[in-house]
């Protein structure tokens, strides 16, 4: 079913999205792989379309979605150019450098694809990317997306809610987490294959929720974004958005989704502890050790000096959908 009801933090798309931009969104989404699968772009690092199937163009799909349901995000917002969004990442399965996904990823394939989700689940299940799609309606949600470092960008996805995937395994009552993990190939990973390029993480790349995070409504399975299929250094062709969290959460390229009775190991937070918690929640109250968290840079066209910077909001402004969460927590201790 298509949604179609406004929710409290959403906001028309026209008052967010650049005037240009707004206009030019039926190009966009018509850029979308035509033609069926869409071939590599080494410009951008765009990996091959995974939308497979004879019944329905992947346009067709994606214009489905961002025709029927707009979630824009919370605040008046420019979203950040595509151009950055795409070339500005930390993905260190392919390098620690910025530019490194991009120039690294552009070779790799994620298709075909496959996940499983397992554990304490009375269905699990192994699904390929088709499966997803039968399965799942996808829409547009634009979000804010703060990283740990300090900068943000505003970003518009296009994917499904993770409780919607979730609910289909039907957790067990013993269940209290979900644990996520990346994809392991260092022949199309450089970063996996060498330790120096991939700053030193032990691979796989792990994360995990307690399990009333990933059935808020906010948490969300990104399958592509700007109307198109993800790229490869954006997480291609499956990540998680978690918009309230720093970015470090939001895991890429994923492979297994387990529902666990303990707290899962998560890879920052074994590499350094009391640099990275497990909850990692926006808080411009509790600085890394190394920098503050205040204040952001936001990604934009314009040079280093020139960009906008701009105060951090707890929860990274998303506190009236999840506060809640963390009521009676000290979360100066579980940061």
């Amino acid at each position: 079913m298509w949604l179609k009801f406004k929710r409290d933090w959403e906001e028309p798309e026209s008052a967010v999205t650049p005037e240009a931009l707004f206009k030019q969104r039926r190009n966009i989404i018509k850029g979308f792989g035509v033609a069926g699968a869409a071939s590599l772009l080494p410009a951008t690092g765009q990996a091959a379309s995974w939308f497979g199937g004879d019944d329905e163009e992947p346009a067709a799909i994606v214009r489905r979605a961002l025709n029927k349901t707009d979630i824009p995000p919370l605040h008046n917002d420019a979203l950040t150019p595509e151009a950055k969004a795409i070339s500005h990442n930390n993905f260190y399965e392919f390098g620690t450098a910025k530019d490194d996904p991009v120039k690294n990823s552009r070779q790799f394939n994620p298709n075909p694809w496959s996940f499983t989700i397992d554990g304490l689940v009375e269905k699990p299940l192994t699904l390929d990317l088709d499966d997803v799609m039968a399965k799942m309606a996808l829409e547009q949600r634009i979000y804010r997306l703060r990283c740990v470092e300090a900068w943000s960008m505003v970003i518009p996805w296009v994917g499904f809610s993770l409780s919607d995937l979730l609910k289909q395994v039907k957790p067990l009552s013993s269940a209290r987490y979900v644990a996520f993990e990346t994809l392991y190939d260092p022949e199309q990973m450089p970063g996996q294959k060498s330790r120096f390029v991939g700053g030193g993480i032990n691979y796989p790349y792990v994360e995990g929720l307690r399990l009333d995070e990933a059935m808020n409504p906010l948490s969300f399975m990104a399958v592509g974004m700007y109307g198109k299929t993800l790229p490869a250094q954006n997480g291609a062709p499956l990540r998680l958005v978690l918009p309230w969290k720093y970015g470090f959460k939001s895991i890429k390229s994923i492979v297994r989704i387990r529902f666990t009775d303990v707290e899962p190991p998560t890879t920052w937070n074994i590499l350094s502890p009391h640099e990275y918690g497990f909850n990692a929640n926006v808080n411009p109250k509790v600085d890394h050790p190394r920098w503050s968290q205040a204040s952001e840079r936001r990604i934009d066209d314009a040079g280093l000096l020139g960009r906008k910077r701009i105060d951090t909001e707890m929860f990274n402004g998303y506190g009236e959908q999840v506060a809640h969460l963390y009521k009676n927590m000290d979360l100066t201790r579980y940061f």
